[in-house]
């Protein structure tokens, strides 16, 4: 039973440049439970992409990717938390891209308003917390 509460980092082969450069796993699990870092939308060159909608849809690819590598997915996901720079004026465009990876059995959410993200030109970044195998029917 120990061996399973003990800390696992999450570092899928496309992660590894930024886990070395910036010291931080793209997610940790602790049985069944992981914790995701925030995902942005930006390019192999970390450029942010154009737009709310486009930064939206990388962020929750990169969210699928680093579940998979856990050996969850998005169905397992029990918690969302995200930033955004411009909440009231975007908040509907990125539940239009939300509602894509989440249409049912949504996990309970925050949205919270934020001045600047670690990138300039960022509009949104996504968090979660899954616990892996919850979201089997």
């Amino acid at each position: 039973m120990a061996a399973n509460n003990q800390r696992q980092s999450i570092v899928p082969a496309a992660f590894q440049a930024y886990y070395d450069a910036y010291h931080f796993s793209p997610a940790t699990r602790v049985g069944e439970t992981i914790w995701v870092s925030g995902q942005v939308g930006v390019d192999a060159d970390m450029n942010p992409a154009e737009g709310m909608q486009a930064q939206a849809q990388i962020a929750f690819e990169c969210l699928k990717l680093v579940l998979e590598e856990a050996g969850a997915s998005l169905a397992d996901v029990v918690e969302l938390t995200t930033f955004h720079t411009d909440l009231h004026g975007e908040i509907e465009a990125f539940m239009a891209v939300k509602d894509q990876y989440f249409p049912s059995r949504y996990p309970s959410w925050s949205a919270v308003g934020v001045t600047q993200l670690a990138l300039p030109g960022l509009c949104v970044e996504i968090r979660a917390v899954a616990v892996a195998g919850s979201g089997k029917d």
